[in-house]
C-alpha cells in the first residue's frame, strides 16, 4: 500500500502543483475515489456544455476531457516502462499538438467520460499489481528523473487540477 507522496527528487519541479493536490491517503483508494467524484461531475453535465470554452484560445470541456485521457495514458505508459526497469529515456509530449490532432467536437461528453473511466480502470489495475520495489523505480521522462510512484501521483493531481478548473471557469 502506497500512502505517502513522492519526495521532490522523484519528479520535475513543475509537477509539484499536481502532486501537492493529492491527499495523503492510500494511492489505490485515491485512484478510485477521485475518479468516482470526477465521473459524477461529468455525468451531471448537459451535452450542450461540452463545446463550451470560457475564453478564446481555451479548450472546450470536451477538449479538457481528451487532454485528461491523453495525459493519463502517457503517464501510465511511462510508469509501465519504468516499473519494468526499462532505462530508455522516454520522450515528452506536446499537449497542444495532441489537442489539435483530434476533433472531439462531434463526440459526446458521455463518450469521453466512458473513455476516461476505461483509461482509469487500466491505470488502477496496473498500479494495483505493482509492488513497492516497482513504485520505487526511477527513469527519465522528458529529460527529468521520475519515479513510478510520482507518475501515479501526477496522474491524480493532474485530474484534480483540471476538475478544479472545470468547476471554477466552466461550470
Amino acid at each position: 500500500m502506497i500512502t505517502h507522496k513522492p519526495n521532490s527528487e522523484e519528479y520535475a519541479a513543475y509537477y509539484s502543483t499536481y502532486v501537492d493536490k493529492v491527499p495523503e491517503n492510500d494511492l489505490l483508494l485515491n485512484l478510485r475515489q477521485i475518479h468516482h467524484d470526477t465521473q459524477e461531475l461529468l455525468w451531471s453535465l448537459d451535452e450542450s456544455q461540452g463545446n463550451y470554452r470560457y475564453a478564446d484560445g481555451k479548450w472546450t470541456i470536451k477538449e479538457v476531457l481528451m487532454h485528461l485521457i491523453d495525459t493519463e495514458q502517457v503517464m501510465a505508459y511511462r510508469a509501465l516502462c519504468i516499473s519494468r526497469g526499462d532505462q530508455t529515456e522516454l520522450p515528452g509530449f506536446d499537449q497542444n499538438a495532441y489537442a489539435e490532432a483530434v476533433d472531439v467536437s462531434k463526440r459526446t461528453v458521455r463518450s469521453l467520460a466512458e473513455e476516461f473511466a476505461i483509461t482509469r480502470d487500466m491505470s488502477h489495475v496496473m498500479f494495483k499489481n505493482f509492488d513497492a520495489a516497482m513504485f520505487a523505480h526511477v527513469g527519465i521522462a522528458n529529460g527529468n528523473k521520475t519515479s513510478v510512484r510520482a507518475l501515479a501521483y501526477i496522474i491524480l493531481g493532474h485530474e484534480l487540477h483540471h476538475v478544479g478548473v472545470l468547476k471554477e471557469r466552466y461550470l
